[in-house]
């Protein structure tokens, strides 16, 4: 049995799928580019037997046979929320130069049961990729159930990603351990409107500034750059190591009903911005966003760590925006504004929000989206 196993990890070594060492997995292995596997999000399928991403929310879902499941992912790919049938969700993590193979239910009934898998970080440090599942020997995977048919992108900043939301104290710095996109006012908006939701965000990125850096601008990694990429490439170097950096996203893989676009907290840091080019800034996105999503929605928010000065300059911008947006002839550009962090108990890590203002803000968003689609 064990030579069949060793066996059968060389014939996929040697097909391109992934090796696990010397290690062998007893079971039926799934392939990633099983076609009852649904992948939603910005993933990179250039080598299919291994899917690579690096925003958060990418989600796997599938539907297995039997009383067990694993899965498999390069090692230090990170944190992910993984949930089976109805059960609560959980964090699982791939965090360890050997750790390959993670077990994510033991003891089911024997029956069908449905995985839900979602990208909890940022993973521009770990560039993830998914390599399959490990079912009981014999079982195979089956007809998942139709993914929801609304569709929401949001394209953000730390905010959108979770940054710090499981996070205890405003004082503690960045951790990937307590930051959780499946905890977002993104990704429970979503699960509130029962829709789909695709990620383009990314911590310290603006419109036309990234935190801290010169007041003119970072032209060569802002938002309106990386939009068009399958991946984000927090330096550019990094294009040249990981293909899938260098990838174009192709945008009719994903055509949303409404676009969120939450920015403009990284571009005001540090007072050292310019007011004109950050309106540049919106309206260049908001062209390219119109350009590539000709039929969607477009909604400009501002999120909950802008205030004072800062807000109302913001405020002010998006609402000329919108308003030149309207008279040029695009009345589906939208204006709608969370109320900013109101107490101690609602920060997590680095004045982020927590999951508490992360509810918080879903409330919000989801009532003003629900009657902005008729999504009742």
């Amino acid at each position: 049995m064990r030579k069949k196993l060793l066996t059968a990890l060389l014939t996929l070594v040697c097909s391109g799928a992934f090796a696990i060492e010397t290690v062998p997995i007893k079971g039926s292995i799934i392939s990633p580019s099983d076609k009852f596997i649904q992948y939603t999000g910005r993933i990179s399928f250039t080598n299919p037997e291994r899917p690579a991403w690096n925003y958060p929310g990418i989600q796997i879902v599938a539907s297995f046979e039997g009383t067990s499941l694993r899965m498999i992912a390069k090692p230090r790919s990170g944190y992910f929320v993984a949930q089976i049938d109805q059960a609560e969700p959980f964090k699982v993590a791939f965090r360890g130069e050997r750790d390959s193979v993670v077990t994510l239910a033991t003891a089911l009934p024997n029956g069908v049961h449905t995985v839900r898998l979602m990208y909890a970080i940022e993973g521009y440090e770990f560039f993830p990729e998914f390599w399959g599942f490990v079912l009981d020997k014999g079982k195979k995977l089956v007809e998942t159930p139709a993914l929801p048919s609304r569709k929401i992108e949001f394209i953000g900043n730390s905010i959108t990603c979770g940054y710090g939301n499981e996070g205890l104290k405003k004082e503690e710095g960045f951790d990937y351990a307590t930051e959780n996109h499946y905890y977002s006012y993104a990704s429970i908006t979503s699960r509130n409107l029962n829709a789909q939701h695709w990620v383009v965000a990314r911590s310290g990125i603006g419109a036309y500034r990234n935190y801290g850096e010169a007041k003119t601008g970072s032209p060569r990694s802002c938002m309106p750059v990386q939009y068009e990429y399958t991946g984000y490439a927090w330096d550019l170097k990094l294009r040249e190591e990981a293909t899938f950096l260098r990838e174009k996203w192709d945008f009719s893989r994903y055509q949303p009903d409404v676009i969120c676009i939450n920015l403009g907290t990284n571009d005001t840091s540090t007072n050292n911005y310019d007011l004109d080019l950050l309106k540049q800034g919106y309206q260049k996105l908001l062209k390219q966003v119109r350009d590539h999503n000709p039929k969607a929605k477009i909604v400009f928010l501002t999120g909950t760590m802008l205030y004072n000065k800062e807000l109302r300059e913001v405020k002010q911008l998006l609402d000329e925006v919108t308003a030149e947006a309207h008279k040029a002839g695009d009345k589906e550009v939208y204006r709608f504004d969370m109320a900013p962090i109101s107490g101690e108990e609602f920060y997590g890590n680095d004045y982020h929000p927590n999951v508490y203002e992360d509810e918080k803000m879903a409330v919000e968003l989801t009532a003003y989206l629900r009657s902005l689609m008729n999504w009742f």
